[in-house]
């Protein structure tokens, strides 16, 4: 498996394989991680960046959204800086945020719970938005209300919380994407708009 090519493993994993996938993150995790904390010098949030960019990959290779000219690493680095962007874009200040936003970005929501409050109205309304989105979240499976509370409310990175759980990081980023996707139906199906 490990002398296969990229295109290779990728195509493996396209039709099922989930070894082809773990020697493709192991081949690349350590040029693309160093890529991102060199961008960002911080080695907690350099680790939740390289294990939210793994999860964009795998979804895009699932929905067969891999353009394959080049080659994959550049490919996982402009995903990276992507995401790397959309951080401190999210970190700004006067953020609106609504349900579209999740088919881009699949913390944004969230954001509005880790933004410093200002003020007492910032603080009444942050409480309010995270009052709602655990009312969405009963909705849920338990199983994908388990991983949403873990990710966006505990702040557990992806790998605490395969091991909290005793799931694979695979299982892990597919539950939460799941999550995530059933959110939005919610939102849409009931025309919740969150904003701070």
């Amino acid at each position: 498996m490990k002398s296969k090519s990229d295109s290779l493993l990728i195509s493996l994993y396209q039709k099922g394989d989930e070894e082809a996938l773990s020697t493709l993150i192991h081949r690349h995790q350590r040029e693309l991680f160093t890529f991102i904390f060199y961008k960002i010098n911080d080695e907690d949030l350099a680790n939740d960046v390289f294990q939210d960019t793994f999860m964009k990959i795998i979804i895009m290779l699932k929905e067969g959204r891999y353009n394959e000219e080049g080659k994959f690493i550049l490919w996982a680095k402009r995903i990276a800086h992507n995401l790397i962007i959309d951080h401190f874009r999210l970190k700004s200040k006067n953020m609106k945020v609504s349900e579209t936003t999740f088919e881009t970005d699949e913390y944004s929501v969230f954001d509005l719970l880790r933004e410093p409050s200002e003020n007492i109205e910032d603080q009444l309304v942050t409480s309010q938005i995270q009052e709602d989105l655990l009312r969405m979240l009963q909705f849920l499976p338990e199983n994908q209300q388990e991983v949403i509370k873990l990710r966006f409310f505990d702040g557990l990175s992806f790998k605490e919380i395969a091991d909290h759980t005793d799931m694979s990081i695979n299982t892990t980023l597919g539950r939460v994407r799941y999550a995530l996707i059933n959110l939005r139906k919610i939102m849409e199906e009931n025309n919740i708009i969150l904003t701070r």
